[in-house]
């Protein structure tokens, strides 16, 4: 058990209570927590918040997003994959005259997979009517909500980048820019969207009228993507894949998402004694760094859809291999992986845990912000650029091919002990995820440090040219330790986004712990 001290400043107390629900979003955690009080579950709260979370956050998701969840139902834990996979007509020649992946536009968007998870988990776990999940969401985008302050800040900065995308612009801009902090703002085409979404059971969106719309918009500005590409996604149920850290368990989604990463680098802390090292100093953070460093090089060079891997993540996770990679980490000096690592960052993240013992891991994304820039004309779908996670190096395992699924940052997390669940987890933000799950294990499990305080505590993250950013609530004295050992220390462009945003539900004997991150809008609520 943790223990119950607080050493960090924050906005944040955790809440405890027999039903939770952590999210980004306070509008978005009433929606699930509504859900339970009218007698649903875990699954069906999860849901309601995701859903409601495309219309009061679209900063970072939308209908058009990816999905990934990792369950405990009670007695085992499954996963999802509702990540969606590249148009048929995406053939290396059709990019032979790009340098890299495009960021926005038709040609960075893979078939958004999020509906497909609302439909699979409400169909194999939900209580309540499908349609019933969808009700805030619809009251708010038809009603309006107040703009939440840290939305609206993501908001206002991404809007210029966006201003060439006409549909965007009169779905999301229609003052000619973002709105401002607790002004209201509405969307009915969401609303219409999404009532049709809940009454077709989602087929609307992948083989009726939705799809119909988003093939032709696709048509009409160039794009590849077409009804048959939207009519052959399938979501994936899986099984977790798991390491061993001091009698707990990681559970991760195996690739194509990148938790491997915290798992490897997991893996090589186990060798190392960093329980003996305060948290805070430059020598825990230095291990931590180095091994995410390592971890980050193995999982930029291999992990892609899995038919197309040339390794395998037990190979990847090998304990002689991680022994040999933990041998390898200098305590004197920082090193310098040659890989490189991934990009950007928008994703809401949420769990929930009801009374029964259902724990949820939910995690859905546009990728990078509001994602492609496309909006479908009339529908406020705004769509994911998923597909810049492909690479166009030929040969490489993740480089672009037809129906395929790319390499994924968004992950789910999960933590067990003797075969039992202990907390469901995750840190929303692209490249911070698996650097934000290391350090949410880290300081539960070697630092005995309850959920809000894992949350709160300052966070580093690695960049991707291997610079590092530092929080500045880390103390100067370690700063200046960490740059004489060779870490080349960086401003973070983004502070208020860039180290991510965390929710974690940890089960206690009688009920849960709930924590949310004081960087977000979010909060944690429970009965």
């Amino acid at each position: 058990m943790f223990t119950w001290d607080f050493p960090y400043p924050s906005q944040r107390m955790p809440v405890l209570a027999k039903n939770v629900v952590a999210t980004s979003q306070p509008l978005a955690a009433q929606a699930g927590l509504s859900m339970l009080a009218r007698g649903g579950n875990a699954v069906d709260a999860g849901l309601a918040a995701a859903i409601t979370l495309t219309v009061v956050e679209p900063t970072a998701n939308g209908i058009g997003s990816d999905a990934f969840a990792i369950l405990w139902d009670g007695q085992r834990l499954v996963g999802l994959n509702a990540s969606g996979r590249s148009p048929a007509g995406w053939t290396p020649e059709r990019f032979a005259d790009r340098e890299a992946m495009p960021v926005t536009g038709w040609d960075s968007v893979t078939v958004p997979g999020c509906v497909s998870a609302w439909i699979a988990l409400s169909r194999r776990y939900g209580k309540l009517p499908f349609e019933a999940l969808f009700e805030p969401a619809i009251r708010y985008a038809r009603e309006s909500y107040m703009v939440s302050p840290i939305t609206a800040l993501s908001w206002s900065r991404q809007a210029p980048a966006f201003k060439g995308f006409s549909e965007f612009c009169w779905t999301f801009l229609p003052k000619d820019r973002a709105p401002y902090p607790g002004e209201r703002f509405y969307c009915p085409q969401q609303a219409e969207t999404l009532e049709d979404i809940a009454a077709t059971k989602g087929e609307s969106f992948y083989r009726g009228a939705l799809a119909e719309r988003i093939a032709l918009a696709s048509r009409a500005d160039g794009g590849a993507m077409t009804q048959e590409d939207l009519a052959q996604h399938k979501c994936d149920w899986v099984d977790p894949i798991s390491v061993e850290y001091r009698g707990y368990r990681l559970h991760e989604m195996p690739p194509n998402g990148q938790g491997i990463a915290a798992m490897i680098a997991l893996g090589i802390l186990r060798h190392h004694d960093l329980a003996a090292l305060p948290p805070d100093s430059a020598d825990s953070l230095h291990l931590q760094i180095e091994a995410m460093k390592l971890a980050f090089a193995d999982t930029w060079r291999n992990v892609t859809d899995p038919a197309a891997m040339q390794v395998t993540p037990a190979q990847m996770l090998d304990d002689a291999y991680l022994v040999e990679r933990a041998k390898s980490i200098d305590m004197k000096r920082a090193s310098q992986p040659k890989a490189g690592i991934p990009k950007g960052g928008g994703t809401v993240y949420l769990a929930t845990a009801d009374e029964r013992g259902m724990m949820l891991s939910f995690i859905q994304s546009n990728y990078m912000g509001f994602g492609s820039g496309v909006v479908v004309p009339g529908t406020g779908i705004s769509l994911q650029n998923r597909g810049h996670g492909f690479t166009l190096k030929r040969g490489h395992p993740n480089d672009v091919a037809p129906s395929k699924r790319p390499f994924q940052t968004i992950i789910p997390g999960f933590l067990t002990r003797d075969g039992e669940p202990v907390m469901s987890f995750g840190v929303m933000g692209g490249n911070m995820q698996p650097q934000g799950h290391l350090q949410m294990v880290v300081r539960l499990v070697d630092y005995n440090q309850n959920p809000q305080s894992c949350a709160d505590a300052p966070r580093w993250i690695v960049n991707t040219d291997y610079t590092l950013s530092l929080e500045d609530a880390i103390a100067p004295a370690v700063k200046e330790e960490l740059a004489r050992r060779g870490h080349r220390i960086v401003p973070c462009p983004r502070p208020e986004f860039a180290y991510g945003g965390a929710q974690l539900i940890h089960r206690l004997d009688d009920g849960y712990c709930g924590a949310t991150d004081p960087r977000k809008d979010g909060c944690a609520i429970g009965f």
